[in-house]
Formats: structure tokens, sequence, C-alpha cells
């Protein structure tokens, strides 16, 4: 029989959606508003009301409201005509979490724990500038290599820290070169970052930048008087060292090769302006408005006790809008944190944040070699170690292998604990798709991965900071000066 290509009239239509519908899985939030935001498990939202809300859940709706289609499209609601929604949104978590079958791809090397600066929130235990029993040793540097390119990620980035790991340079061109060389035959898509305040930026040191694309991360906290009380070095020329690095970097290297962020202190909150206006006058196109971490001299001095979530909010909301603002005038500037939850609220694709991620990114998105060859789940956890707290120490480079470590039950059990879709209150949250879970974080500030969320600064600054994008979004105006941060 000869197949029929008329389409079928509405009746055929209106009899299938008559037959009801089906709740897909969502959780809901009620926003600062009297409005509600429903989200899914990849993040697909709508802003409804209440009696749009009770009605949904109720199974009250009727293909003829207005939200019913958008409802479909999104993956709230599956009907006897949409029986592949279940397979589109499968397919559309698998890509939200791609970052996670490619394992780990970001390896840090604690090249040394000496520093010449004496920062007040400081998050580990650092040496004096002349100190070399805290240098990593090129059998450990090489050790460590092995287990990177055991990897199965395509991209690796190699991140040096320390201290200051410019007082190890020659430990750097060593880890470079050979990685160089292992590259050959491995092929990846390979990076090189050094974190450094720029004090000891020599001509050898850009040179060998310059050589093999080299980026440089650096701190700057603000104006000078800002940036020399939160960072002090005993020459009292910490400002003065760090804006003639990153002028140099920007010389010789161009304007993409170095980047700044700061750490927010009590001192800082009442200058958010005059931060930002730093960032602009060094030409620098974005800033990390960036709280205390509970690690090191941050808990020693009580740095973390002098605001709260808030004060930092407040900082946050006038610095944000003081961006907003510089961009409406011409000049583009992200804070990189909004620009992370605008890609998971926004697009499809997961920016990789580690801190926002879940399973937590820690081992599988991070792992960190200290100088003593000790290996960590993340730079926080090597940060507890130097407390006197080894939880999320994995292993050692001398003793352990690729499998001990990544197969090792402390790394298992922290990553099945970190799933945001399982953790109590994070499960039925409806910001869940744009959080994370952070294990490090939680066990430093109350002694378990999993944490008390109603106890958790983790977890109202982000509350706080999501549903203020929300509301930016909202904004025609401001919306259109954020998705320009996407693209």
């Amino acid at each position: 029989m000869e197949l029929s290509k008329k389409f079928k009239d509405q009746n055929h239509f209106k009899k299938i959606l008559n037959q009801g519908y089906s709740l897909l899985p969502f959780n809901f939030h009620k926003l600062p508003s009297t409005l509600y935001l429903i989200s899914n498990i990849v993040g697909e939202y709508l802003i409804i009301d209440r009696d749009t809300l009770n009605r949904l859940v109720n199974g009250d709706l009727s293909f003829e409201d207005a939200v019913y289609n958008e409802l479909k499209s999104k993956h709230f609601i599956m009907d006897q005509d949409s029986d592949v929604a279940i397979d589109l949104l499968a397919l559309k978590y698998r890509t939200k979490q791609y970052a996670a079958s490619q394992f780990t791809s970001l390896h840090i090397f604690v090249v040394t724990l000496r520093c010449d600066y004496t920062c007040r929130y400081c998050q580990v235990s650092r040496r004096m500038e002349g100190d070399g029993d805290y240098d990593m040793e090129e059998t450990s540097a090489l050790k460590a290599l092995e287990m990177v390119f055991q990897s199965p990620s395509k991209s690796i980035k190699i991140e040096f820290q320390g201290g200051e790991p410019l007082l190890n340079f020659p430990l750097i061109k060593f880890i470079v070169q050979n990685a160089l060389e292992k590259n050959a035959v491995e092929d990846r898509n390979i990076q090189f970052v050094i974190t450094s305040n720029l004090t000891f930026l020599t001509d050898e040191v850009l040179n060998f930048c310059n050589t093999h694309n080299i980026y440089l991360s650096t701190s700057l906290d603000g104006p000078e008087f800002l940036h020399n009380q939160n960072r002090p070095r005993p020459q009292k020329d910490g400002y003065e060292k760090t804006v003639a690095g990153i002028r140099k970097v920007q010389s010789r290297l161009g304007y993409d090769k170095v980047s700044a962020l700061m750490t927010t202190t009590a001192a800082s909150l009442p200058n958010v302006r005059a931060i930002i206006d730093e960032y602009v006058s060094l030409g620098l196109h974005s800033v990390f408005l960036r709280p205390l971490s509970p690690y090191g001299f941050a808990i020693k001095t009580k740095q973390v006790e002098k605001y709260n979530t808030e004060k930092w909010m407040s900082f946050y909301r006038e610095g944000l809008d003081y961006i907003i603002e510089l961009n409406r005038a011409g000049y583009f500037l992200v804070e990189q944190y909004t620009k992370v939850l605008l890609q998971k609220i926004l697009t499809s694709s997961n920016p990789g944040y580690l801190d926002l991620q879940s399973p937590a990114g820690a081992g599988i998105g991070v792992i960190v070699y200290n100088y003593d060859g000790d290996v960590y789940a993340s730079d926080e956890g090597r940060m507890l170690k130097e407390m006197g707290d080894d939880f999320f120490k994995l292993g050692n480079l001398e003793t352990s292998s690729y499998e001990d470590i990544f197969l090792s039950d402390r790394l298992l059990d922290t990553l099945e604990e970190s799933l945001a879709e399982s953790s109590p209150m994070c499960s039925e949250c409806g910001l869940q798709s744009y959080c994370g879970s952070d294990p490090v974080y939680h066990y430093a500030t109350q002694g378990d991965v999993v944490g008390k969320k109603p106890l958790s600064f983790f977890c109202a600054k982000n509350i706080a900071l999501i549903e203020h994008v929300f509301s930016l979004l909202e904004n025609g105006e401001k919306r259109e000066i954020l998705e320009r941060w996407l693209a």
C-alpha cells in the first residue's frame, strides 16, 4: 500500500495530547522574588510562577497553555508525541559530563616551597627564599612526568606552583624539555603555565616562555596600598614588582600570555571598584573576584573569619555591576566565576571548573605532585597536608603506581560522596546543575567530605551568586552584555 505524504489533521494531535503528560526529572528553587526556577539534570531551565508550578506537578497543564510546548522542548515533560525525550535528555547529559570521561588534564608540579613573600592568607607553609631543602628533585619530576602521560586525556596542562616556582627555574626548564620530548611520541595537546609573583622574571625566563609558548599567571589584589597590605614582601615593593612583571610579559610575549587573579580580604571589601580599575589600567580583560580559602595562614591569622556571606555578596554584586557598567561603556572585561556560571546555565558545554563539578574534580580533573614526591587529589588537599592533615594524600611517586593512586579507596570514596545528585540537600536543589561539590572545602571546614550544607559558606555563596546571575539574565541589556562573554 502506498504511504500517504499528507500531514495528519489537527484532531489527531489533540487526541494524543489529551491523554496527558509525564514529568521528567527536575528540581525547583524559589527565587528571591515570587517566582520559581525549575531546572533539570542538564541545566535547562524555566522561570515560572507558583500557580504554574503547582499545575505542572499535579498534571493539570493543558497543551493549550502557553508554557506547555516550552516545558516539552526543554525536557520537563513528555507526552505520547515526544517519546524520544528521554534519549535526548541522556545525550545532553553525556555531553555535559564529557570532561569526566577524559580524566585528569591538569597536572600541578609544586617545584619549591620557597617564597619571598609573607602573604597573610597564604594557603601553604612557605619556606625562606634560601632554603633549598624544599625543592623538588629531578628524579621526582621524571616520575611525575611518567604519571602525567599515563592519563588518557588528549589535552594536558602542566602548571608550576610553589612557593614561588621561579626560585627553582632550572627544574621548570628540565620538566618542560622532558615533557616535550615525551610528547613528540605521545602527541598530546600540551600547555604550560607558571603561577608566579613575577619578582624573579628575568630575560632568560621570558625567552624560555616565548620559545615554548608558556603562559604566566600572577596575583594582583588591587592598587598599591591594598596589594602590599595583603601580600607583604620584606622589601615593601611587591606591587611594584608585580606590575612591572605584568607589563614585561605583555610587552615581550603578548597581552594574552599573562593573567591575574585577586583574593578578597576584609581590607578588600570597600575597594572593589579600585581593584577593578587596577586591572583595567593594566589592560587586563578578566578579573576573578575570589573569596578567601580556609587553609594555611588564612586560618592561622583568622583572615577567613573577618567576613561572612552577606558581606562577600555585597562586594561581589557591587563589583559585577561595575564590570557590566565598564562593558556598557566599551571596555571588555569578564568576571571569571560569573562566566563559569553562565557557561553552565546558557550552554551545553561543561567549563570544567574544578570546584563546580559533580563528581568533584579532585583526582579526575586535577592531580598535584608535591616537592617531596607526595601526590594529592587537589591543590587544596596539598594545603591541608601542610596544616598537618594528609587525608587527601593519594600516594608517593617513589612507592605508588598510577593504578595505586587513581584506584585508591580514598579517591574513589571521595568521588562517590561528592556526587551532588545523591548528596543530602544537593539532590533536591533546583540549582544543582549549576553548582558542584567541593569535598576538600567541606572536610577542611566541617571534617566531612559531604558537609552540612546549611552551615556551608560554599553552599551559601553559590546559591546567592547563582540567584544573582539569574536576576541579571532577566534584564535584556545586561543579558546581552553577559552573553558576549561566551562568544
